[in-house]
């Protein structure tokens, strides 16, 4: 996933320059250590359940001064430093763009997307 080619193209969308005066993107990347206990960590496993990942994008788009949301979440195994998650917020305001990127991120990883660490000796 291209984040900047992304981006163009929810640039391209009809009245975005008239709506949008903040894109916020989270880039997840797996940790190399686990949260936990700081372990090494080898690999990560990841699954996203994509019909609530679509629900949840829905219900943010709901909210005010947002004009686009895009989420693309991968699916399988991944090394350290890869990428895994993107989220792209577009609207308005900061005040209307930050609190939906943060509570949106939280409830993605909280609700749709399992995952298991893989540690030296798995």
């Amino acid at each position: 996933m291209d984040i900047s080619k992304a981006i163009a193209q929810m640039k391209k969308n009809p009245g975005f320059a008239e709506n949008v005066g903040m894109v916020l993107v989270h880039n997840g990347v797996v940790r190399a250590w686990s949260r936990e206990d700081k372990s090494e960590v080898v690999a990560l496993e990841v699954c996203p359940n994509q019909r609530l990942l679509q629900e949840l994008r829905e219900e943010y788009l709901k909210r005010s001064g947002i004009f686009d949301i895009e989420i693309f979440a991968k699916h399988g195994r991944f090394l350290p430093g890869d990428d895994l998650l993107f989220i792209i917020v577009a609207g308005d305001i900061r005040e209307n763009v930050k609190p939906v990127l943060a509570e949106l991120l939280d409830r993605v990883k909280a609700e749709a997307i399992s995952k298991r660490e893989l540690k030296v000796g798995d």
